[in-house]
């Protein structure tokens, strides 16, 4: 029980880490673009990765702290923690599929950020069995905060002509702009069933925890 007790903290301290690390390469990041691009906090986190990168690490560390805290992450913070997930697999999908090599960071930080940091959140997700199964009616929720993001973006696209990436320019004219959309949910949601499914696999590690179980007991209502 000691050693389940010190793997379960080890874990914690590791997703501490992990959200606390890409937060400070952010800010470093930000500080350092500010001299040499005129960059405002306003555009940086106009960019889908760093403000997702953003919310995806304040949720690590939110699940983090309740765990060093003695306590399971309540089913809502599971939820947001794998729409998270999700969002952090377009990410990468987007970035190195769609748009290669564009980003103005250096090449290091693109990759941590595109690369690394996606691949860990998925398999921390997977392999570590401390979340409950997500409920397919609750999919929808890795919507949200994509679509406000879209609307901001066109909204600042029509009217000071900023826009984080190029495939989203006004002047493009609406079918692209609608195509690219609707490719950009399509993989969302993708990303979001994949993580949803995973959520369902039961590795017991570390062994004897089942914190998601434990989480799933506790609200039932997450089975439905």
């Amino acid at each position: 029980m000691t050693s389940t007790r010190s793997a379960i903290r080890t874990i914690a301290a590791l997703r501490l880490s992990v959200g606390a690390g890409a937060i400070a390469l952010l800010g470093w990041t930000y500080v350092i673009g500010i001299p040499r691009s005129g960059a405002n906090p306003f555009d940086y986190f106009g960019y889908f990765t760093n403000l997702t990168t953003l919310i995806t690490s304040a949720i690590l560390i939110a699940v983090a702290l309740t765990v060093l805290r003695g306590r399971s992450a309540p089913a809502w913070l599971s939820t947001a923690r794998g729409a998270a997930v999700a969002c952090m697999i377009v990410v990468g999908l987007v970035y190195n599929l769609l748009v290669p090599g564009t980003g103005s960071a250096p090449a290091w930080v693109s990759l941590i950020l595109h690369t690394v940091l996606p691949v860990l959140l998925v398999l921390d997700w997977t392999l570590i069995d401390d979340r409950p199964s997500l409920p397919w009616r609750r999919l929808w929720l890795v919507l949200p905060y994509p679509l406000l993001w879209l609307v901001v973006v066109l909204v600042r696209g029509v009217t000071d002509g900023w826009v984080p990436y190029g495939f989203l320019l006004p002047e493009r004219g609406l079918p692209s702009l609608l195509v690219h959309i609707a490719g950009l949910l399509v993989t969302l949601l993708s990303a979001g069933a994949v993580v949803w499914l995973l959520s369902r696999v039961r590795l017991s590690y570390p062994r004897g925890t089942r914190g998601g179980r434990r989480t799933a007991q506790r609200h039932p209502a997450a089975h439905r």
